[in-house]
């Protein structure tokens, strides 16, 4: 009985119990937020973890070759990677200023923030489509070879949601500035740093898989019975 009656319960809903109908508040807005991002993040770590699971799948094919391991592949020295990564670390570290500032009630330390978060942001966008035309020039074209197609794809999905974080961001922001009240960014601004959080998460497992030696992927593909 004690089990049907947590499934029952509504955490987006405030607790009536203790104060009666009279007490009642109104949904938890607040609430309601977080489960929906946990919603949304559920979906896209298993979007991402199906492409991860095909790509191992398709890594045991013949015509797969692999972007790191020989002198001559690209990913075997990932520098341009980790400047990438430096880039996605410092937009998650502004996210977290941000946050942090507007939770002390610092106006001007959430909005550079925010402002050092969504410049981060677009750099990193502009550094991977760098990055395309860099493996272009070398002749890494997207259907020249499986390991090129994943890296294109992987990469645009990747960043299609860091797009969709910006779109959410400035929406937020905007309500806020409209409004003219730095409390209540708290909350949505720590939805939005949740989700930065996750897609940097994210970029790190694609950049460990994406410049892994044959050997490696050979390895992980062992482990997943491919």
């Amino acid at each position: 009985m004690k089990l049907l009656k947590v499934l029952g319960t509504k955490p987006w809903l405030h607790d009536t119990e203790a104060g009666g109908v009279a007490a009642y508040a109104g949904p938890d807005n607040e609430a309601a937020a977080r489960i929906a991002l946990r919603f949304v993040l559920a979906i896209v770590g298993v979007l991402f973890f199906l492409f991860i699971i095909t790509f191992l799948s398709r890594s045991q094919y013949p015509d797969f070759e692999a972007l790191a391991g020989a002198p001559w592949q690209p990913f075997t020295d990932p520098t341009r990677l980790w400047f990438n990564t430096s880039l996605l670390f410092m937009a998650s570290v502004a996210m977290q200023w941000g946050l942090g500032g507007t939770r002390q009630g610092k106006l001007n330390v959430a909005v550079t923030g925010i402002s050092a978060a969504v410049f981060f942001t677009l750099m990193f966008i502009v550094a991977q489509m760098d990055l395309w035309l860099h493996l272009q020039s070398m002749g890494y074209y997207i259907t020249s070879n499986p390991a090129n197609s994943y890296f294109y794809v992987l990469t645009a999905i990747h960043a299609l949601h860091l797009i969709g974080g910006l779109v959410i961001l400035s929406n937020v922001v905007f309500r806020v500035w409209y409004d003219n009240k730095l409390e209540s960014l708290a909350a949505p601004l720590q939805l939005c740093t949740t989700y930065w959080h996750f897609l940097f998460g994210v970029w790190l497992v694609l950049f460990a898989l994406l410049s892994s030696r044959p050997e490696t992927i050979n390895a992980l593909a062992a482990m997943c019975g491919f």
